[in-house]
């Protein structure tokens, strides 16, 4: 196993949840950036719970979920698959996720075995490819003045080790201060080749699609994001749907837009492509965007 391998071989441990009974599940958790397990990592270990008690010729085509308490790191966290409905095409599962007695979220996973149907899409934006883009390594200690933390140029390193995840414009914390057009794209994949397992794919689209949706938001305000400390916040509700076949080594566009922020909350929505230009996956998240007091 190489050095660079082993983040994402990590990540996969994460992924592989114990079964403790047959629609229960049990999976350990880990630091984020922020001292709260990360959303993505809950979302997708639900999915891999749900995923798991449902035939493998049906495939997850859209989630639904909600972030209802912060996730403790130190504890392990328990999934409870609810077998909501098993029909001809389509299969439902509800998984809620629980730590220290008490839901901290909450997710609808619908899956459906595969058939033909009217084709159309939105097109694929313009983006440079993603070859030609600064590295997370390369990009981050440049920012590292901004950051209120001295360790967090390595917190984010580490954190993010298992994708290679590359901003087509500068990021938020980049541009603190000079508002812009609500709009991201970043490309990203897994720093490594994974199985050919469907589920496994769409589990690692959803772990990285909690990363930057909320950028937007901080964009159209001139904010930096939580690293820079000028803004404080949470993931409140995300949803997916998974259009086509994708696999999450290979590289995707993630290009992110936000229409909306009041009320202490701000949406993002987005629309995911594969390099040659199929729209893969959409998504929308909204979360708490409040401009700390004093």
């Amino acid at each position: 196993m190489t050095e660079s391998a082993q983040p994402l071989d990590d990540l996969l441990d994460l992924l592989d949840l114990e079964r403790i009974e047959q629609d229960i599940f049990r999976g350990e958790s880990r630091s984020a950036i922020v001292p709260r397990v990360f959303g993505g990592q809950v979302a997708a270990q639900a999915l891999v719970a749900a995923g798991r008690t449902v035939p493998d010729d049906r495939l997850a085509h859209s989630l639904h979920a909600y972030f209802l308490r912060p996730g403790d790191p130190g504890a392990p966290i328990v999934y409870t698959v609810d077998r909501i409905r098993d029909g001809r095409s389509f299969t439902t599962r509800r998984v809620v996720a629980v730590q220290h007695g008490q839901p901290i979220f909450h997710l609808s996973a619908s899956f459906q075995t595969y058939e033909e149907g009217l084709e159309h899409q939105a097109d694929m934006p313009p983006a440079p490819a993603p070859e030609t883009l600064p590295t997370a390594a390369e990009l981050l200690p440049r920012y590292a003045d901004r950051f209120i933390h001295p360790d967090t140029v390595e917190r984010f390193l580490e954190a993010r080790a298992a994708v290679d995840l590359r901003y087509v414009e500068e990021p938020p914390y980049g541009t603190a201060g000079t508002p812009r057009e609500p709009r991201s794209q970043v490309w990203f994949r897994t720093n490594g080749k994974l199985a050919d397992d469907p589920l496994l794919h769409v589990c690692l689209a959803t772990y990285v699609s909690d990363m930057t949706l909320l950028d937007s938001v901080l964009l159209a305000h001139g904010r930096g994001g939580w690293a820079v400390g000028d803004v404080v916040g949470a993931s409140l509700d995300h949803a997916m749907w998974f259009h086509r076949p994708f696999r999450a080594d290979e590289w995707l566009l993630y290009d992110q837009e936000s229409p909306s922020a009041s009320g202490g909350r701000g949406l993002g929505q987005a629309r995911i492509y594969t390099q040659d230009g199929r729209l893969a996956i959409s998504v929308i998240q909204e979360g708490v965007v409040r401009v700390p007091r004093g």
